[in-house]
């Protein structure tokens, strides 16, 4: 079939590129069914070969009457976008009117960057609007990885009532679409009613019973735990006295990403990077919403970016711009150079959640290093986000040689990464590894029972 379309689309465009016609697939598929015809009529009755030009020549006039039939644009218009969120499906509307004729199988298509669509393609159907006259067509797009996606060309091509012809116009577009961060855990309904409840009275008073600064003695109650009673307190007063503490706020929290080559990975189709920045960025919000300062680290190479501290849940938009900044770099990350790089910045301790990942223990060396040296004047946490293909290859039955081989590297692997985690958290070091849909929620708990027992300040 694409041979004889590409040998009638090269017979034909160029008589008809000023009038902007070109012949459809039913037209070649015609002229291939035409062809076996002029090859009998030649062999069986040589004087009658004129018979095949002159067929050749009807269905040329049948493909440009086809074509002029199809009427005229009168319009179109594209419908992006200006932001979506990386691997989160948005839509994407083309609307197009005509004068005259009769118009079928109308189709558009966008030439865009590799991260909207695969292959930098987007292609589109539209069909007749009930409403209104004109057609209207939606497709949906789902972004892999952060940044500015442009959009640089446009076609729309629309038949005639035989489907012989169509007519085709196109223009260059300097359209962009922004990619950012996904923040769908922020906005779920779950997220929202943990903080809303979670903050109740916050304004109105302190909040006590929790962490370990003290704030005031209160009389001892029945039904409180025991453990708060303060005996030197109650001894004096011949009366029991409890502690209420107050919860510790105002923390320094910095989520640092490496932006490295192993972070670049993709896990169930987005990044590992784009992951983490999900989780980091959920942690932060709740984090703000609870008094606590956050700020956004980056390296790979060399250290990419460190924004301020922000205080403030209306200037979390700031945290969001600054992660979708962050660059994807295929190479091997410097944690000598970002973790002195962020220890110099740091004036007072601070948890610092750094998002990683490793092979191996020769390659985690340099890492194990620097964290040991940046726990000795900081709290870390240390993420990572377990990986499925791995565990994948060990719980395979082991039906054949080479599947039996690959399982006992992958447990080799997966031994090997269980000495390094062990090896941080004999440093003191806080670990989390679990696949990417809990690494947020596991985070935001190991948050919570880090601030309530009182270990950042």
């Amino acid at each position: 079939m694409a041979a004889p379309y590409r040998l009638l689309v090269t017979i034909l465009t160029p008589v008809m590129r000023l009038l902007v016609l070109v012949p459809t697939e039913r037209a070649a598929w015609a002229m291939a069914a035409l062809a076996p015809v002029a090859l009998v009529i030649a062999a069986t009755a040589l004087g009658a070969w004129v018979v095949a030009p002159v067929i050749g020549g009807v269905l040329l006039g049948l493909v440009v009457l086809d074509a002029l039939l199809a009427g005229r644009s009168a319009g179109w218009a594209i419908h992006p976008p200006a932001d979506v969120e990386v691997g989160q499906p948005a839509s994407l509307a083309i609307s197009a009117r005509f004068t005259g004729g009769r118009q079928r199988n109308v189709k558009a298509a966008l030439a865009c960057d590799p991260r909207l669509a695969e292959g930098g393609r987007i292609n589109i159907a539209l069909a007749p609007e009930v409403a209104e006259p004109g057609w209207r067509g939606e497709t949906l797009i789902t972004a892999n990885r952060r940044g500015t996606a442009p959009v640089t060309q446009a076609w729309l091509c629309w038949e005639g009532p035989l489907g012989l012809g169509a007519r085709q116009i196109s223009y260059p577009l300097e359209q962009a679409i922004r990619i950012w961060p996904d923040l769908s855990p922020v906005r779920s309904k779950d997220m929202q009613t943990f903080l809303r409840n979670n903050q109740t009275g916050l304004i109105a008073r302190r909040i006590r019973g929790e962490g370990t600064q003290f704030e005031a003695l209160s009389e001892y109650e029945p039904g409180m735990d025991r453990r708060r009673i303060d005996w030197k307190a109650s001894a004096r007063h011949t009366r029991l006295y409890a502690r209420e503490n107050e919860s510790e706020r105002n923390n320094q929290i910095v989520f640092a990403f490496d932006c490295g080559q192993a972070m670049c990975e993709a896990v169930d189709g987005l990044p590992r990077i784009d992951r983490a920045v999900s989780a980091a960025l959920t942690c932060a919000y709740v984090a703000l919403k609870g008094g606590d300062k956050c700020a956004l680290f980056g390296f790979a190479r060399r250290p990419q970016l460190f924004t301020p501290f922000i205080t403030e849940t209306r200037a979390f938009h700031r945290l969001q711009s600054a992660a979708a900044g962050l660059d994807y770099e295929a190479a091997e990350p410097n944690f000598t150079l970002a973790l002195a790089t962020l220890t110099a910045k740091l004036k007072r301790r601070s948890l610092v959640v750094v998002f990683s990942d490793f092979t191996d223990p020769t390659s985690a060396e340099l890492m194990v290093e620097s964290l040991g040296r940046l726990a000795n004047k900081h709290l870390v946490l240390f993420v990572t986000i377990a990986d499925a293909e791995v565990e994948a290859l060990i719980t395979a039955p082991p039906g054949d040689i080479a599947t039996l081989a690959r399982a006992v590297t992958a447990d080799t692997l997966a031994q090997q990464r269980k000495l390094v985690l062990n090896r941080l958290r004999r440093m003191g070091i806080d670990v989390i590894e679990a696949p990417w849909a809990k690494i947020g929620p596991q985070l935001i708990d190991r948050y919570f029972l880090i601030k309530n027992s009182e270990a950042i300040g």
